[in-house]
């Protein structure tokens, strides 16, 4: 799929990951198939790995793709750090910018020098005696959600990858302001931090209303998870978010997809026909700058979500 994507005209690629799929192993693959565009992991759950761990797998993948890599991390919910990857993710804030200037401290350093980080928790005084290091210049993007992490995206790190959940008003009214508050801070240019981020795609000319039905899923399964309950403050979504969750518990998959109302699957998502997707798209007034088409995962099996990513190049070529 990325090489195909690649002959049609796009500029980079993120890898997503879960319980049976990896980020850096899926950006190798795409690394592999490709010759232009940026590659990496966006996201990488960042506190599942250390940032030895981290750097030393962009530092493998640079040999095959110098100057095309950036990274994303994303925290991870507190639940998935303790009971998934039996991490420590206390102070998720501070963590993640003590992760980043560990990742870089690793990636920034050359051949004889030693690599230190003096961090709350990531303190690091690394003497590797092998030639192996030389400056790498990688972005990293945080998969930043809420207003403090998009602050630190603003003053530590090189931009945000927005969630696949983010709408025009929140793109306008939270990330933007706090992407520009955290440059601030940090006396960076407003404009300087990267503001690339997903759009959820799904789209099925033969069957438009099961692709609208696999982005209400979609949707439905974000809207489970409480960490996002701002953004559903904010568009005053919190009664279909009930609905959403009471049904989750029941196991109701039905109930969930109903529960995503046209409201909020029209500020979320691109779906139905490849008529439809592109009148949403040109719709849409507040859109990253980088945009992912990102398929549909939550019930929906490989061989859809192959014909979703290839429908999503056929959007994207027109």
């Amino acid at each position: 799929m990325a090489a195909q994507a690649e002959k049609a005209g796009a500029s980079a690629f993120c890898a997503g990951e879960f319980a049976d799929h990896n980020a850096y192993l899926t950006t190798g693959e795409m690394v592999g198939a490709t010759e232009r565009a940026m590659v990496g992991p966006g996201i990488a759950y960042a506190f599942a790995r250390s940032p030895f761990v981290h750097a030393s797998a962009l530092r493998q993948l640079s040999k095959q793709a110098p100057g095309r890599l950036f990274l994303g991390l994303g925290s991870g919910t507190r639940r998935m750090n303790t009971d998934w990857f039996a991490a420590q993710a206390s102070e998720p804030v501070r963590r993640m910018a003590d992760l980043v200037a560990a990742v870089r401290a690793y990636l920034h350093a050359e051949n004889g020098e030693r690599v230190v980080n003096e961090g709350e928790f990531y303190p690091i005084n690394a003497a590797i005696k092998a030639p192996v290091l030389g400056r790498l210049d990688i972005p990293i993007l945080l998969g930043a959600f809420n207003r403090r992490m998009i602050h630190a995206a603003g003053q530590v790190a090189d931009g945000v990858l927005g969630h696949g959940l983010f709408t025009d008003r929140w793109w306008s009214e939270v990330v933007n302001p706090g992407l520009a508050e955290g440059a601030a801070a940090a006396d960076r240019n407003a404009t300087e931090p990267r503001r690339w981020g997903w759009l959820i795609t799904a789209i099925n000319e033969d069957d438009p209303d099961r692709a609208r039905r696999d982005a209400r899923l979609q949707i439905a399964f974000y809207l489970t998870v409480k960490t996002y309950d701002t953004l559903v403050d904010l568009h005053g979504w919190q009664k279909e978010t009930a609905e959403i969750r009471e049904a989750f518990r029941r196991g109701d998959i039905d109930a969930m997809a109903a529960a995503v109302t046209d409201e909020i699957l029209h500020a979320i998502a691109l779906c139905g026909t490849r008529a439809e997707a592109r009148d949403q798209l040109a719709a849409r007034k507040v859109l990253p700058d980088l945009a992912f088409l990102s398929t549909p995962a939550f019930m929906v099996g490989e061989r859809r979500r192959a014909a979703y990513a290839t429908e999503s190049i056929r959007l994207m070529a027109v």
